[in-house]
């Protein structure tokens, strides 16, 4: 598993990823249980942004003075700013599952942020695994590749062809899965995930919902992560960009909460993306699309997504 990044550009990382869960977990433990609005939403959206872009900047620094080289810099950079969008608007379609997972369970408004704190630092453990043995085995078979891409453009023609119906959480098995494996009170008990009725203890729908809420994200992951792959084998690069995109994961779910409805054809677009992005993998070795387009076609694709959904939303 090669990868350009120094030891210390690691640490880094590692530090940013730190003392933004700590500021995070600090802020939420400061604030208690309450509702996330629209403006406060946008705030933090802007600040994981800016601090994304400060990284990928230091990245750039990084790879130009080990390399000497300009463009190899601008290279790198492009592929984090490339997999940190696919990440992005690929989690616009988990984010409209935890809307449904979160109405399913009825999650009060003032719970729903530490469920998504805890979901994200979930996220992050189990998406570095992933990544580390997506790295290793790309690394040994090479025809993974083909693997991987064929998964993503069924998994696109798949979202296109139900880009129109309704998730019926009811038939999700994961969710079966966690009502047979442990007893659920039937009413939340604050932020707690243990309650006790009649003498026992048993969990709380807040545990559950933490549960669905890690379980699905997984199961997108087998999405987004092949995506970065395609456009960069830099394990260091994958894993970055993923998790500065989940960072900013939980201020992303309450902006789109408050315009869920005036985005109701981001799915055509997302699926036109893992198409793309399935069909750049399986060309790989006869012709190797450049970052810059991969980058252009994604942005693209979701500006049109937004804006043709703007202009045909209901109740505009």
């Amino acid at each position: 598993m090669h990868t350009i990044a120094p030891l210390w550009l690691w640490a880094t990382f590692v530090a940013f990823v730190l003392v933004a869960l700590f500021v995070d977990f600090a802020v939420l433990k400061k604030q208690g249980a309450h509702e996330v609005g629209v403006r406060e939403a946008l705030w933090w959206s802007v600040a994981w942004v800016m601090v994304s872009l400060v990284f990928n900047a230091l990245l750039w620094w990084a790879v130009r003075d080990i390399s000497g080289s300009t463009a190899v810099a601008n290279e790198k950079a492009l592929e984090f700013l490339t997999g940190y969008l696919i990440e992005k608007s690929l989690a616009v379609d988990n984010i409209f599952v935890f809307l449904l997972i979160f109405t399913y369970f009825a999650v009060p408004p003032a719970f729903q942020k530490r469920v998504l704190m805890i979901g994200i630092l979930g996220a992050i453990v189990l998406r570095t695994i992933m990544i580390v043995m997506g790295a290793w085995l790309l690394s040994q078979f090479h025809w993974i590749l083909y693997l991987f891409g064929a998964f993503l453009i069924y998994t696109g023609i798949k979202m296109w062809r139900g880009a129109d119906e309704d998730s019926d959480l009811d038939d999700n098995p994961a969710l079966k899965l966690l009502r047979r494996v442990m007893p659920v009170s039937r009413h939340y008990d604050g932020e707690k995930f243990w309650t006790v009725e009649n003498g026992v203890k048993i969990a709380t729908p807040l545990l559950m919902v933490v549960a669905l809420v890690g379980v699905t994200d997984v199961i997108f992951a087998v999405d987004s992560i092949p995506a970065i792959f395609a456009i960069t084998k830099d394990p260091f690069i994958v894993l970055t960009s993923n998790v500065f995109a989940i960072l900013g994961l939980r201020a992303m779910f309450f902006l789109l909460q408050a315009a869920a409805s005036r985005f109701h054809l981001l799915n055509y677009g997302l699926a036109i993306i893992l198409v793309f992005i399935g069909s750049k993998m399986m060309l790989i070795d006869i012709y190797k699309i450049p970052v810059a387009v991969s980058l252009g076609v994604v942005l693209g694709v979701l500006v049109v997504t937004m804006v043709w959904s703007a202009k045909t939303a209901p109740n505009t």
